[in-house]
């Protein structure tokens, strides 16, 4: 399997992910103003769920931008972070209606922290089935980012039964650090080509 086969894959998935998630906001019967205050919970959550799954497809499509070789222990790590990202939309549902619960919020937190640790799998599955001068291997170094967000995330999800809304923020605060698209990659892969033309 190609690469750009198993990112298609994934696309397709994602996209289906974002369908199911915009279908759980159902319209007010009512056809005033006021009658979408009650939904606007829904609609929040919906918002920063819909982020969250547009910062791994960014990341994701990086990530194979460089991936030449794909092997068996890759496959099944880009599989287990589908699967985490599946459950999203229930999580997002849940919460919206219940952001105040510490229950809906916690579970809201552990999907969103093991989706970023199955990324992090994903991410060493590549490098491992790489050469060690591999482009992806500089790019990341320690990964320094993406550890910072499975704390923050391993936080929010403990202090949730405390503070919900201390919880929501460390998970706004994650949203906020990788909004931007990670660019550690083009930045390697802009100075390795540099380096070509110079060399």
């Amino acid at each position: 399997m190609t690469s750009n086969r198993l990112e298609a894959f994934s696309d397709g998935v994602l996209a289906i992910i974002i369908t199911i998630m915009v279908l759980e906001l159902i319209s007010p019967e009512q056809v005033t103003l006021e009658s979408l205050i009650p939904i606007i919970p829904t609609f929040v959550s919906y918002l920063f769920s819909f982020i969250y799954i547009g910062i791994y497809w960014n990341n994701h499509h990086h990530l194979f931008q460089i991936t030449q070789k794909i092997n068996g222990r890759i496959l099944w790590s880009n599989l287990h972070l589908l699967f985490w990202l599946s459950l999203i939309p229930f999580a997002t549902t849940w919460i919206g209606e219940n952001y105040k619960a510490h229950v809906p919020v916690a579970l809201y937190g552990f999907i969103l922290m093991m989706s970023a640790v199955a990324f992090f799998i994903l991410q060493r599955s590549i490098i491992k089935g790489h050469e060690e001068n591999f482009i992806l291997r500089t790019a990341v170094g320690r990964d320094l980012k993406g550890k910072i967000s499975i704390t923050l995330y391993t936080f929010g999800v403990l202090i949730s039964f405390l503070n919900t809304w201390a919880a929501l923020t460390c998970y706004v605060i994650v949203a906020i650090i990788w909004f931007i698209p990670d660019s550690r990659i083009e930045k390697t892969l802009d100075g390795s080509k540099k380096e070509n033309v110079n060399g």
